[in-house]
């Protein structure tokens, strides 16, 4: 629920008030020996900020998604490896049985 910021117009009193948007505007201020009206002000709203490189959905996961993603990534990276590497390949030499080195890992800072 919004918080809203009212004022007295007679004794100046600011206060805020957390109310629904379909509850009617306060109307008399709340401090002993006033009664005075008040009137709602204008505020600058919530003060959240996003910080960060972008947000979406994905961000929050808990940490059991993230484990059993990881280890659905690593699963499914070491199937595609080991079928490629079933096939005999032109590029490697004959009598070698050791697989060809990974290509280096580009980095994205890099132009």
């Amino acid at each position: 629920m919004p918080t809203y910021e009212y004022e007295c117009q007679k004794c100046g009193h600011h206060f805020e008030a957390v109310q629904s948007m379909k509850d009617p505007h306060l109307k008399d201020c709340p401090q002993q020996d006033c009664e005075g009206p008040v009137k709602r002000r204008i505020s600058l709203g919530s003060g959240f900020i996003f910080k960060g490189s972008g947000f979406y959905i994905t961000d929050y996961r808990s940490d059991s998604y993230k484990a059993a993603a990881k280890k659905d990534s690593e699963a499914a990276a070491g199937s595609s490896s080991s079928s490629s590497s079933s096939g005999t390949s032109s590029s490697s030499p004959a009598g070698s049985s050791s697989p060809a080195p990974a290509a280096p890992a580009k980095s994205a800072s890099a132009a």
